[in-house]
């Protein structure tokens, strides 16, 4: 029996949208050996809970929804849209699951964003309208260039992470990366690191938990949509689907006691 991977339903209301993107994520799993067990958005908090007792893992995907600026105690600037409150709350059992539990978690996009807010860190609303990016005239690699650019810019993979020892050797000076985002990190999350920059601007494209011991990896990209194309993008779902196979079950006063 395969693992099982929660994912969340990427949006609460836009049909058309779940309908297109959810597909590859779910081919991405279970092409790596994991089973994928959607998570719906208007379950009750104890459904949702049941379902993450026979699990493994847990996928956060993107959406087309942005996270609410007043989680991360700023005021909602035009260029940021609306949230999506359905998805943060399951968003936010899934997290509170896979801490407690030492959970492997695999952030993509919009799911990213979420870890990094619920870890205390905070994001840039929007990118091309960013105070801090236009003083420095750093405002030169467009974030979201269409679904349909396969390698959108490069990314600069920081030594030592554990996202460097999954990038294919012939890759590793300069991998080039899809990207549909117009908000991105601004100050990390508590006790994650950065794994990958977007050189060019400095923009934060990955963070990982600053730990051995549980598998946290989160980035800004989509390696779902290039899965059958990119041996990066493989490496990093068997990666996080081999740490599922290794996981075991954690009491929640185990994790309590080392934090």
């Amino acid at each position: 029996m395969s693992v099982r991977i929660a994912i969340p339903e990427p949006t609460s209301s836009d049909t058309e949208y779940n309908q297109r993107s959810l597909p590859p994520y779910l081919t991405a799993l279970q092409a790596a050996g994991a089973t994928p067990i959607v998570i719906p958005l208007h379950e009750r908090q104890d459904r949702v809970a049941k379902l993450l007792e026979n699990v493994q893992g847990v996928l956060l995907p993107g959406s087309r929804y942005d996270v609410d600026p007043q989680r991360f105690g700023e005021s909602r600037i035009p260029e940021c849209g609306p949230a999506d409150p359905d998805r943060n709350a399951v968003d936010e059992l899934l997290l509170q699951d896979a801490f407690n539990l030492h959970k492997p978690i695999l952030g993509i996009c919009h799911g990213t964003q979420t870890l990094n807010v619920w870890c205390n860190g905070s994001l840039i609303q929007d990118l091309k309208t960013d105070p801090a990016l236009l003083a420095e005239g750093k405002t030169v690699v467009n974030h979201s260039p269409g679904r349909e650019v396969v390698n959108a810019h490069p990314v600069q993979i920081i030594a030592g992470t554990r996202l460097a020892a999954l990038v294919p050797a012939d890759e590793f000076a300069g991998p080039h990366v899809n990207s549909s985002h117009h908000q991105a990190i601004r100050r990390v999350g508590d006790n994650l690191r950065v794994a990958a920059i977007s050189p060019a601007d400095g923009v934060v494209e990955a963070v990982e938990l600053n730990s051995q011991e549980h598998f946290v990896l989160a980035v800004q990209w989509h390696p779902e949509r290039t899965y059958m194309v990119s041996g990066f993008s493989r490496a990093i779902f068997a990666a996080f689907v081999q740490a599922a196979v290794a996981w075991r079950p954690r009491r929640v006063e185990e994790s309590v006691a080392a934090e």
